[in-house]
């Protein structure tokens, strides 16, 4: 597994939240791409991120949370928009990996990431949530594929001297 480790700023986002299995359809997403094609916030000058705010393992599937942002730059009037939230994404240290494969996939990413890479590292998870940045839209892929650069947030493993 190719993982690198990276440094990542703080970021405001906008977002809308959907309440539901991760595995159903998402409309939020599209929801967010309209109002964020309607006030100029698109690649490359901004990012869209989702973050899964729950373990699909751990909640329920109609409970599960997730989070589809869009990076806002400085000087964003926020208060003119009341129809949108927002939020400040901490930034901090992140392993880092390219996942280019359909969407379903994703799931077994983070498995070996935190299941196999994480232990064998000098780091371990913080708690922050993981960020997902979407790179593509799978819908226009040739092959159904989503190009996401997925962050875990880390921190160095405290060695035993160090207890």
């Amino acid at each position: 597994m190719d993982v690198l480790i990276k440094e990542l700023p703080d970021f405001d986002v906008a977002y809308i939240r959907h309440v539901g299995s991760y595995f159903e359809p998402q409309p939020h997403w599209g929801k967010l791409g309209q109002w964020a094609e309607e006030n100029g916030l698109f690649p490359p000058n901004q990012s869209f991120i989702g973050i899964s705010l729950d373990n699909p393992a751990l909640v329920e599937a109609e409970s599960c949370r997730h989070d589809a942002c869009v990076t806002i730059p400085d000087g964003f009037e926020k208060e003119k928009h009341t129809d949108i939230q927002f939020k400040k994404i901490s930034g901090g240290l992140y392993a880092f990996y390219q996942f280019y494969d359909t969407p379903d996939k994703l799931g077994n990413t983070y498995h070996k990431v935190f299941e196999e890479w994480l232990p064998k590292s000098e780091y371990e998870a913080d708690h922050k949530y993981s960020l997902e940045f979407n790179l593509n839209n799978p819908a226009f892929d040739p092959e159904g594929k989503c190009k996401v650069d997925l962050y875990i947030p880390i921190k160095k493993r405290l060695s035993k001297s160090e207890w």
